[in-house]
């Protein structure tokens, strides 16, 4: 019986001297720990080493995906089938094993005795083999394990979508802890100057008015024409000299102009952000961000784990993907479904009439996960699929809208639709209706010269006669 073994430093076939004597041994892996009855039992058939650590992760990579590499092919052709070898071989890989039965017409075994002995020649590899040292075999281990590591994580800084994942998730971090402090900003200082929050409502303004002038005495003072309007500026001012607010000390004031600091970095930060995942949402999934937008797309993407597990979803999926607790809710109670979940944030279904929100969520998602599919599988790096189908799910909203019939609407990239001209047309298509099986069968045959026109007719005159 021979042994192949796949080793960092190349494949080897080991003999093994007296099959029947394993039968006899109560522990194959302890016996083998001793070298002088491992050479006894097993000896080296064949070894192929491999020349540099790349040919070894070729080999490898390919062992992983369940095929058989090309120099191990040509390794057992060389010692196995062209001598006519009619061992059978042990192969610890079940893959691999049934890849060498139908390919190579090789007899494969598996059992536990020959697990025992993978293990136990693996401990005893650098004395079975000669020329081979342990240091050289430790060398190529570890840098066969750092290229496979590379390879498993295929690692491009222009194709990371775990970026995008971390970039989304400190974005709403950030929304959260600046409204948080922007909320504690305005009620602390409002104490002092409560007419300034009614005067101004946006927050990075309120907070560098704030930092600005400081106590409201100074307000006065203070130059805020590069911060506010003139007309904004004059009544914060008048309101300053009027307001009834409470008096602060210069310990309150250092703290609150700390907070405010605090405010105005954190917004910087996430306009910086923001531009970030703009940025690499258009490198990684242009076509989904033409569709729904940066955010939502990169929603999507957190939500799933990464592009590709987005692209193994329906459509169906995408569609509700972020509403699951409101999905197991009405099935477990028997209500409506959701008909959007993170895609109701998409521009197209917040502008759509109620009444629409969910055709228009459902062409949507059917749309975003062609486009999904596009960015992961595809090879194309442009935005021009995404354009094409946003350009065809505008139309179809305004279908919609004006209430025409979706025939109408020609969808990108497919054959040419029929349309219908107007309902009566329709109408008279839907009523026109086949006389049994019999009638087709003399009409194909041409043995019945009737028209459609005059079976219509009479179809027509039996219904007045019925509602008569």
């Amino acid at each position: 019986m021979l042994i192949l073994i796949e080793t960092p430093a190349g494949f080897a076939l080991f003999q093994v001297a007296n099959t029947k004597a394993l039968n006899k041994i109560e522990n194959i892996y302890d016996y083998l720990q001793n070298e002088k009855q491992a050479k006894k039992l097993i000896t080296p058939f064949a070894f192929q080493q491999f020349k540099d650590t790349q040919e070894a992760l070729i080999a490898t990579s390919k062992l992983i995906n369940g095929k058989i590499p090309k120099k191990l092919s040509k390794f057992l052709e060389k010692n196995v089938i062209s001598q006519e070898v009619q061992d059978q071989i042990a192969v610890q890989d079940k893959k691999l094993a049934k890849q060498l039965q139908d390919q190579l017409g090789l007899t494969c075994v598996q059992t536990p005795v020959t697990e025992q002995l993978f293990r136990g020649i693996k401990s005893q590899l650098t004395n079975l083999i000669e020329g081979l040292s342990e240091a050289e075999l430790k060398n190529m281990t570890l840098g066969l394990a750092h290229g496979l590591s590379r390879y498993k994580l295929k690692f491009s800084t222009e194709k990371v979508d775990t970026m995008i994942i971390q970039a989304i998730a400190l974005l709403d971090d950030l929304d959260k802890e600046i409204n948080n402090y922007m909320m504690r900003l305005r009620e602390w200082f409002g104490w002092h100057f409560p007419e300034l929050g009614k005067i101004i409502t946006d927050n990075l303004i309120y907070a560098k008015v704030v930092k600005a002038i400081g106590m409201r005495i100074k307000t006065s003072q203070t130059d805020l024409s590069g911060i506010l309007p003139d007309n904004l500026e004059a009544d914060v001012k008048q309101a300053a000299e009027v307001s009834f607010g409470t008096e602060i000390t210069l310990e309150d004031e250092k703290f609150i102009l700390c907070l405010a600091d605090q405010v105005i970095e954190l917004t910087d930060y996430r306009a910086q952000l923001s531009e970030y995942l703009k940025n690499r949402m258009q490198a990684i999934a242009p076509n989904l961000t033409t569709m729904v937008g940066e955010l939502v797309g990169a929603r999507l993407i957190s939500h799933a784990g990464s592009l590709v597990n987005l692209a193994k979803y329906p459509a169906s999926t995408v569609q509700i993907l972020g509403a699951e607790k409101a999905l197991f809710k009405a099935i477990r109670t028997k209500h409506n479904t959701p008909k959007y979940g993170l895609i109701f944030q998409a521009s197209l279904v917040g502008s759509a009439p109620a009444k629409l929100k969910g055709k228009v969520s459902r062409t949507l998602a059917a749309k975003t996960a062609l486009c999904i599919r596009y960015d992961a599988l595809g090879e194309g790096q442009d935005a021009e699929f995404g354009v094409t189908n946003k350009a065809f799910l505008e139309k179809r909203v305004h279908q919609l809208e004006e209430g025409v019939n979706y025939r109408d609407v020609k969808a990108p990239q497919r054959g040419k639709a029929k349309p219908v001209f107007n309902q009566a047309q329709y109408q008279d298509e839907a009523d026109f209706q086949p006389q049994g099986a019999s009638w087709m069968q003399k009409f194909q045959k041409g043995e019945d010269k009737r028209q459609a026109s005059q079976d219509l007719a009479q179809n027509s005159k039996f219904k007045k006669v019925k509602q008569q």
